[in-house]
């Protein structure tokens, strides 16, 4: 478990599950096939698996420890929970709070936690399950929640969600919503001096960004804004569960160019080994420089 320091604060990563997940095709429709010619032999083995054409998918939080406030940056699928057409995601048993733990940090220490947005890898471990009642995990947080997001999430809101989001929410974001806990953004502010809340819709109505600037230096948790780090090369093809994916390619792309501009340190939601890295300008696109600190 590595720790990078962005200025006086650091980010470490909490592992839920690391192995392969969709087909590639199956996640980006727009998959080529032949981009393996150019870009295969870094893809394989950490990204990608040939044998199976499956990418490696990692579901984790990033948890950041500023000189003030812990912050959890999105809280993966959660235990226990009933995930119908959800297989890998679907009434885990996983040691994640052992891990938070391991971090050094114990579920009532958090202070904040940030979801990017509202899907079924990001919001599970907003709850677990004690004596048959779903209740926040972290008893003394307050949860951010985008307005948009959790507005077009919520089934009093919006009655045509399909049955499996509709339990989402109910077993995941509701329960905090009752216990007073949720702390609702309009897609802009900011947790403290040093972490600033922005858009990034498309992958969802909701979808943000969250800064963390410290001592001149920045780190950009993008959540799915990119799930892949192919998609640094290929900015347009977004992803099968895009809510809108004209709209989560010009999100990607004002956030590889800000990334590109001031080197700041891309952390993103699920990329495999080394996790993390830098977004740089090649030609008239970019290229991903992994951060090989990290080993696990």
């Amino acid at each position: 478990m590595t720790t990078r320091m962005i200025g006086q604060a650091s980010v470490t990563r909490v592992e839920e599950m690391l192995k392969p997940g969709f087909p590639a095709a199956h996640l980006l429709p727009d998959w080529d096939p032949e981009v393996l010619k150019e870009h295969g032999a870094w893809l394989e083995p950490n990204y990608y698996e040939g044998a199976t054409g499956r990418f490696i998918s990692s579901i984790h939080s990033w948890l950041i420890r500023t000189r003030h406030h812990t912050i959890l940056v999105d809280c993966c699928c959660g235990n226990h929970k009933d995930r119908p057409g959800y297989d890998r995601f679907h009434m885990l048993d996983t040691p994640y709070l052992q891990r938070l733990a391991d971090a050094g940090v114990a579920p009532e220490q958090v202070d904040y936690v940030l979801c990017t947005h509202l899907h079924v890898d990001h919001v599970g471990w907003n709850t677990r399950l004690i004596d048959g009642r779903w209740v926040p995990t972290f008893p003394n947080a307050k949860y951010v929640f985008s307005r948009v997001d959790r507005d077009h999430w919520d089934p009093a809101r919006n009655p045509n969600l399909p049955e499996v989001s509709r339990m989402i929410f109910q077993d995941s974001v509701h329960p905090v919503i009752a216990a007073g806990q949720d702390m609702v953004v309009d897609m802009t502010d900011q947790i403290g001096d040093d972490l600033l809340i922005e858009p990034a819709p498309g992958h969802s109505p909701g979808h943000v960004v969250l800064r963390l600037l410290s001592e001149g230096q920045e780190g950009m948790f993008i959540g799915d804004v990119m799930h892949q780090p192919i998609q640094v090369y290929r900015p347009d093809w977004s992803s099968r569960f895009c809510a809108d994916p004209v709209q989560a390619a010009a999100s990607r792309r004002r956030v590889l160019e800000h990334c590109a501009e001031t080197g700041c340190r891309v952390f993103p939601a699920h990329f495999g080994i080394p996790h993390v890295g830098w977004v740089r300008r090649q030609g008239g696109g970019y290229r991903f420089e992994f951060d090989h600190g990290d080993a696990a």
